[in-house]
Formats: structure tokens, C-alpha cells, sequence
């Protein structure tokens, strides 16, 4: 409800109605509109500017929208992240995922290089992908700074997994083509097989489970992604492209 962009925008009335209200957050519900004026020195005229500027018609519907959104960060539903995983667990076995998969190891598998690329918790899983195919003997490394910038030309068996739970995260996308322009093929692991990153990758694979957000924060299950990553390397040990030490 308050997001950056908005309270980025709030002038000093404002941000004195915002500060009122974080401090008052367990009883606004039952605030009158003068209670809250007089608790944050402004006028109800102010408090109904605010109201507007967030979207809300007045204040009885700012209150009720405010009390969803707080009702959001409490509630944690245990029943519907099962469902969640059971719902991806069953879509494994799928004819369309199972060629994903396939399709994305023949890329995989003539490379002599991999590049997991990703931004905040898509940065982690890349780093984690990086050493799980390193494990399997496959030279791999992850970027996780967006602002990197990539001035070498790729070899054509270079070839980078971007990961992005949304796909239209900008900085991945913008790592994601500079890579590209340079010469790397580009396989995408997303949840969005509609969103930037899918529509400029080579191959996309997608694990489609619904997105939770609490709080501004994104806290869908990352999963599958594990599972993608962890299934495209073991592709290596089960075809025989296992590179050990003495091959080194």
C-alpha cells in the first residue's frame, strides 16, 4: 500500500499523516478522521488529500484498505504453500516440462562455459547453481552485480541461465542482454513465461506457482528453481558428461 514510489512523492503534512499512522497502526481502525488530524497537527481536509493521494475515495475506505494490508502481513497460510508445491511437484512429470528440460540440457550440454546471472535472492540461487554444476565438473561461474559491465565477447559455447522470478526485473534483463549481444546463448528459469527475460532468451523454462507478496516483499517459493538447476546438472552425471579430475 505504501510503496516507495508513493511516499517518495509525500510532502511534509503528508509524511507527518504517514509517521501518525505507522505509530498508531494497531488502532487506526478505530481512529475517527478528527482523531487523526489533531494526533498528526493537520486538518481533515489534509487527511482526505492523503486518503485520495493513496487511492482511496475518503477515509472509511482508506481504513479498510489499510487494515487488509495489514492483515496481509499477519496472515501466513502453511495450506497454501503445500498446494503450491504439490501443484509444481505434479507438473514435473508433464509431458511440456519434461521436453523444457530436455531442451535446455541439449543447450547445456556443448558448452564448455556457464553463467547463472541474478539480482537479490535470484542472485543466491545463482551462485548456488554455479557451484552445483562446478560439483559436476562443468566450469561454471555466477554474477550477481547488476552494474557489471560485460566488455569481453563470448565464445560460442558460452552459455548463460538468468535467473528472475518475475522476468521483468530490469538489471537482469539488461545483464541478460548485454550477454547476449556478446555472444552467450541465453536459457531463462522463470516464473513469468510471458515476461521480458523469457521473450529474449533462447529457451525459456518456466515453473508457473502463484506469487505471494507480503508487505511490498516477495516471498513466492524458489523451489523449483532449485530443483530446475539441480535437474539440469545431474543431466551431466546420467549422459556421461561428468568431467573429472583426471580429464583436467
Amino acid at each position: 500500500m505504501f510503496t516507495h514510489e508513493i511516499i517518495s512523492e509525500f510532502n511534509e503534512l503528508e509524511m507527518s499523516i504517514y509517521n501518525c499512522i505507522l505509530k498508531n497502526k494497531s488502532k487506526i481502525s478505530h481512529m475517527k478522521i478528527k482523531d487523526l488530524a489533531d494526533e498528526a497537527h493537520v486538518s481533515t481536509a489534509t487527511i482526505l488529500r492523503f486518503c485520495k493521494k493513496l487511492g482511496c475515495e475518503g477515509y472509511s475506505e482508506f481504513k479498510l484498505r489499510y487494515r487488509e494490508y495489514l492483515n496481509q502481513e499477519q496472515v501466513f497460510q502453511t495450506d497454501s504453500e503445500e498446494t503450491t508445491l504439490k501443484g509444481f511437484v505434479s507438473r514435473i512429470d508433464s509431458r511440456e516440462f519434461r521436453e523444457s528440460i530436455e531442451d535446455a540440457f541439449s543447450i547445456l550440454k556443448d558448452s564448455n562455459r556457464i553463467l547463472l546471472i541474478g539480482i537479490g535472492t535470484s542472485g543466491i540461487l545463482a551462485k548456488y547453481g554455479a557451484r552445483f554444476f562446478s560439483n559436476v565438473g562443468r566450469f561454471s561461474l555466477y554474477v550477481d552485480d547488476p552494474y557489471l559491465p560485460i566488455l569481453q565477447d563470448m565464445t560460442d559455447d558460452t552459455v548463460t541461465i538468468a535467473l528472475s522470478e518475475s522476468g521483468i526485473t530490469q538489471q537482469t534483463v539488461n545483464l541478460a542482454v548485454q550477454l547476449k549481444e556478446r555472444g552467450s546463448v541465453l536459457i531463462s528459469i522463470t516464473n513469468n513465461s510471458t515476461s521480458t527475460l523469457a521473450k529474449i532468451a533462447d529457451h525459456t523454462i518456466s515453473y508457473h506457482v502463484p506469487e505471494i507478496l507480503i508487505n511490498q516483499t516477495n516471498i513466492t517459493t524458489q523451489v523449483p528453481v532449485l530443483y530446475i538447476l539441480e535437474t539440469l546438472a545431474r543431466q551431466f552425471i546420467k549422459t556421461g558428461g561428468l568431467i573429472t579430475s583426471s580429464e583436467v
